[in-house]
């Protein structure tokens, strides 16, 4: 299934006071790198899949990691993030932060295709993924 790469500078903010990083930022990396795993795919930014499927989101409803090195301001990580399910509108995703070649953090979340329903009893439902968009995840690069 697909894979998208991307680099990021741990900053001053993703740290605790020790200089280590506080593990939910660790969550607010895998959203971005989420969001930047279907920009790849797809080709367009999540604004404009968002229009374009006329979708509310992925939101998440499942999520674990494992902590197996601390990493530290100043360092720069590589963020390697693939597609591991694909249900009729839930998917997994894997991502595998490195510092350097050893891998410092495992993340795994699964969400959920949404479109947004005024009428129901909650705003948001699940929708089936589109064909075009399970083309485009299942596809290697």
């Amino acid at each position: 299934m697909f894979v998208n790469t991307m680099t990021r500078l741990i900053e001053w903010g993703d740290c605790d006071p020790a200089g280590i990083v506080f593990y939910p930022r660790y969550f607010a990396m895998f959203d971005t790198a989420t969001a930047l795993l279907f920009q790849a795919a797809l080709g367009i930014d999540k604004a404009a899949m968002l229009a374009r499927f006329g979708i509310a989101g992925f939101p998440m409803v499942d999520t674990r990691a494992r902590f197996l090195t601390a990493l530290s301001f100043g360092a720069t990580v590589r963020i390697e993030s693939s597609v591991t399910a694909l249900g009729r509108s839930s998917f997994g995703i894997r991502h595998a932060l490195f510092d350097g070649e050893a891998c410092a953090v495992e993340g795994e979340e699964t969400r959920v295709w949404t479109r947004r329903d005024p009428e129901g009893p909650k705003p948001l439902r699940a929708a089936p993924i589109p064909d075009e968009v399970r083309a485009c995840l299942a596809r290697s690069r």
